[in-house]
C-alpha cells in the first residue's frame, strides 16, 4: 500500500459488514483486530477470510494473519474503530469502547439507521463518534466467506482526523467519501433499507424479490410513508440510486417488464445478495426493525403524520419467532392492507 496508514484499526462487531470492510483493509496491509461473536471468530480461525464481490473480485486472508478477539484487548490504542454491531446493541457497545479505549479515539458507525452515531456518542463521551454509511449489501456465503452483492461508496462525516484514512480505504478497494452533513445520506439509505423487512419476509434473494411486483408494491408503500414524514420534517434525503427518491414508489409499482427497463442499474444485484434482516430472522437474532421502520414511525408521529404500513410490517417482523412463515407477494400485500 502506497498510502500512509495512520495506525491500527479495530472492528467492533465483526459480522458481514465488519468482516468485509476490515478484511479489505487487512488484505491491503492495514493491521486490523476483529472483535466479534465466538461462532464468527471460530470460522475465521478455521478458514481465514475470503472476500468476493459482484464484479468478480476475490481477496483471501489466511487464518494466521488475522487478529481475533472476543473483547477489546487490554491496552488497545486503535487509530480508528469501525462500530459494526446491530443497532440494538449500540449503547452497550459504545459504553464498552469508552471503558476500554483512550479518550479521543476515532469511531465511525457503519450501522443501519439514522441515530446510531448520536446514540453511541451519548454513551461514549470521551470518544469521537462519527456517522458512517455502508451503501452495499454484504452476505455471509459460508464460514469466513463474505460477498459484496451490490455496489456503492462508503461515506462518513467529514473530520480532519478521518481525512488521512480516505486514501487508505481507496487503496484497499473500499473508497470512502467524507461529507459535511450525513443526515441526507443516512435517510437516503434508510429509504432503501425499508425493503429489508419485505425481503426478510419473502424468503427470497434480493434480486428475485425485486422482480416480483407485489413485493415492490409493499416496498413502495413503505417508502411513500417515509417520504411523507420526511417532507413534514423538512428533510431532503440524498439520492443514492439513479432514481430520485420521490420517483422510487412510482417506478417500483410499474409492471415488471417496464421496471426491468427503467431500473436496470437498481437491479445490478447478484443472485447471492440478501438482506441482513433475512439472516437475522433465519438465525433467530434480534432484527434492526426499530432502527428502520421504527425510525419512520417516530418521525411521522413527531410531525403529525402516520405510517401504518411501516407499523404493520414491523409487527410482522417482531412476530416472527411465533409465526415463522415466509409470505408470497400477494400474501404480504394483503397482510399490509394494500390493494
Amino acid at each position: 500500500m502506497n498510502a500512509a496508514v495512520p495506525g491500527p484499526v479495530l472492528v467492533f462487531g465483526a459480522g458481514a459488514v465488519g468482516c468485509w470492510i476490515g478484511g479489505c483493509l487487512q488484505a491491503a496491509g492495514v493491521p486490523v483486530t476483529f472483535v466479534g461473536r465466538p461462532h464468527v471468530l471460530d470460522a475465521l480461525r478455521a478458514h481465514g477470510l475470503t472476500l468476493t464481490d459482484l464484479d468478480g473480485g476475490r481477496r483471501d486472508v489466511a487464518p494466521a494473519a488475522l487478529q481475533l478477539a472476543l473483547e477489546v484487548p487490554e491496552g488497545s490504542r486503535p487509530a480508528l474503530v469501525l462500530l459494526c454491531v446491530k443497532s440494538g446493541a449500540t449503547a452497550e457497545a459504545a459504553a464498552t469502547l469508552a471503558r476500554r479505549l483512550p479518550a479521543g479515539t476515532q469511531v465511525v458507525s457503519t450501522q443501519n439507521g439514522v441515530s446510531n452515531a448520536a446514540l453511541a456518542q451519548a454513551h461514549a463521551l470521551p470518544l469521537t463518534v462519527r456517522a458512517g454509511m455502508v451503501p452495499y449489501n454484504v452476505a455471509a456465503l459460508a464460514p469466513g466467506h463474505y460477498h459484496r452483492g451490490t455496489s456503492g461508496t462508503l461515506a462518513a462525516h467529514d473530520d480532519a482526523a478521518l481525512r488521512p484514512w480516505a486514501p487508505v480505504f481507496a487503496a484497499a478497494g473500499v473508497p470512502l467519501q467524507l461529507h459535511a452533513d450525513m443526515n441526507p445520506l443516512l435517510w437516503g439509505k434508510l429509504l432503501l433499507n425499508l425493503n429489508n423487512a419485505v425481503n426478510a419476509l419473502s424468503g427470497l434473494p434480493l434480486r428475485a424479490q425485486l422482480l416480483q411486483r407485489d413485493y415492490r408494491v409493499c416496498m413502495a408503500a413503505l417508502i411513500e410513508e417515509a417520504l411523507t414524514a420526511l417532507q413534514a420534517a423538512s428533510i431532503a434525503p440524498a439520492r443514492l440510486t439513479p432514481l430520485p427518491a420521490a420517483a422510487l414508489p412510482v417506478v417500483l409499482r410499474l409492471p415488471t417488464p417496464l421496471f426491468r427497463l427503467l431500473a436496470a442499474r437498481l437491479l445490478r444485484i447478484d443472485a447471492k445478495a440478501r438482506s441482513s434482516m433475512a439472516d437475522d430472522l433465519a438465525r433467530g437474532r434480534p432484527t434492526e426493525i426499530d432502527a428502520l421502520c421504527g425510525e419512520v414511525m417516530r418521525l411521522a408521529q413527531a410531525h403529525g403524520v402516520t405510517a401504518p404500513v411501516n407499523a404493520r410490517i414491523a409487527d410482522l417482523v417482531r412476530a416472527w419467532p411465533g409465526d415463522r412463515r415466509t409470505r408470497s407477494g400477494a400474501e404480504l400485500r394483503a397482510d399490509l392492507g394494500l390493494r
